[in-house]
């Protein structure tokens, strides 16, 4: 048996719907999403920001970026820049369509798995637009009330529908949007501290820029291109899931980072994109009763300050603190990208996320082809087998249906 309950600052505690032992019981696979879904956010810290609900809009979708240390934001050209970068549909052409599946956090043996469609379509004088659908799902769990005694199964799973667009401003600079509607169900129909829990609803959009140069020499065959963008995204109401007035903040965040494309002549070129991800949550009060998240058109000012991060997991009167500056709050995906005429390519990348704020750090790898209209997509995480997101593998398959 497990408790959990509200604190003042938690790690997607809202997400558990509350769940106590005094109310209601769920099962162990229903725990372990939680917790996989958790490991998502920073770790605990005290007072000044917390966790956030639906933290799978923040799973990296496509396998080609994920291949590359999870950085995309700049590169965005392909349909997956609904993801990474909306401004990147500015630069793109024709229409296509791509999914991704993965067999999500293998090493909690849970079944739980993601599914991420999409597809864009250019409209000459207009602009490009796009469609997504994320889905991710958390098992079938059997619930059970306060005596114990069954109340039946349920599923659990995520789900979020967006529409996107990009146009150019200038030849070099693109603007960019989405819009998303997300629906959360994660315990349905379960009584937790007399309230029946329900599906939690909320809406979301994203506001980005991509600035990409023009190829530029740099040497006799070799051709540069540099580009830098960024995505504010997710910005949107809260989400509840009972009919009480607690609810937690949708995981808005600042995602920023620049590619640089080699061509070396032909047939052969290399690409280094680099992203930096701040999670623009904050929470604010004076004591451990009043603690509320601001709402996100405030948040994406207030969050940037240093926090203090717990560092133990004794009582409160015991507990250790460390500083962490807004630098330490951001995590830094690193990849590079080698393409052979246009056909195959090979990629690898490096995640880094600070010991005091959550501590994922991992490898990535990944391959891919291109023949005619089809592209199939492979990534592979590369962590200590303790890492929940070990062995984590994302299969991608892209219909390019030509300009």
């Amino acid at each position: 048996m497990y408790e959990m309950t509200r604190e003042p600052v938690k790690n997607d505690a809202n997400m558990a719907t509350r769940m106590t032992s005094g109310s209601a019981r769920f099962g162990a696979g229903l725990l372990a999403a939680i917790v996989a879904l958790a490991i998502l956010v920073p770790g605990r810290a005290e007072a000044q920001v917390g966790g956030s609900a639906v933290v799978f809009l923040k799973i990296e979708p496509d396998s080609r970026a994920s291949g590359m240390g999870n950085a995309g934001v700049a590169l965005a050209d392909n349909a997956s820049a609904m993801f990474w970068n909306p401004a990147g549909l500015a630069f793109q052409t024709g229409t296509e369509a791509a999914i991704t599946h993965s067999a999500w956090l293998p090493e909690f043996n849970a079944d739980l798995f993601y599914e991420y469609l999409i597809a864009k379509h250019n409209v000459p004088g207009w602009g490009t637009f796009g469609a997504s659908l994320t889905y991710l799902f958390l098992g079938e769990h059997e619930g059970r009330d306060a005596q114990n005694n069954p109340t039946g199964t349920f599923r659990s799973y995520d789900l979020a529908a967006g529409l996107s667009y990009g146009t150019k401003l200038s030849e070099q600079f693109g603007i960019g949007t989405s819009v998303r509607f997300i629906y959360s169900n994660l315990a349905p129909g379960q009584v937790v501290g007399a309230q029946e829990t329900k599906a939690g609803v909320s809406t979301a959009f994203d506001l980005a820029g991509l600035y990409r140069t023009k190829p530029f020499s740099m040497g006799e065959t070799m051709k540069g291109t540099f580009s830098a963008g960024f995505n504010l995204a997710n910005m949107g109401p809260k989400i509840q899931y009972s009919d009480n007035a607690q609810a937690d903040p949708i995981p808005t965040n600042l995602r920023f980072g620049y590619a640089f494309k080699m061509d070396f002549d032909e047939y052969n070129s290399l690409t280094w994109v680099t992203d930096f991800n701040k999670d623009l949550i904050h929470y604010s009060g004076t004591d451990s009763t009043s603690y509320e998240a601001d709402p996100f058109y405030k948040a994406i000012f207030s969050s940037w300050q240093s926090i203090d991060v717990r560092t133990n997991a004794l009582a409160d009167d015991e507990a250790e603190f460390t500083s962490l500056s807004v630098l330490n709050q951001m995590t830094i995906g690193t990849g590079i990208e080698y393409w052979y005429n246009n056909l195959f390519a090979l990629r690898a990348g490096y995640f880094y996320e600070n010991p005091d704020n959550g501590n994922r750090k991992y490898m990535t790898l990944g391959a891919g082809v291109r023949v005619n209209i089809i592209g199939v997509d492979f990534s592979y995480i590369y962590a200590e087998q303790d890492s929940p997101l070990a062995n984590t593998m994302r299969f991608s398959m892209l219909v390019d249906f030509g300009k």
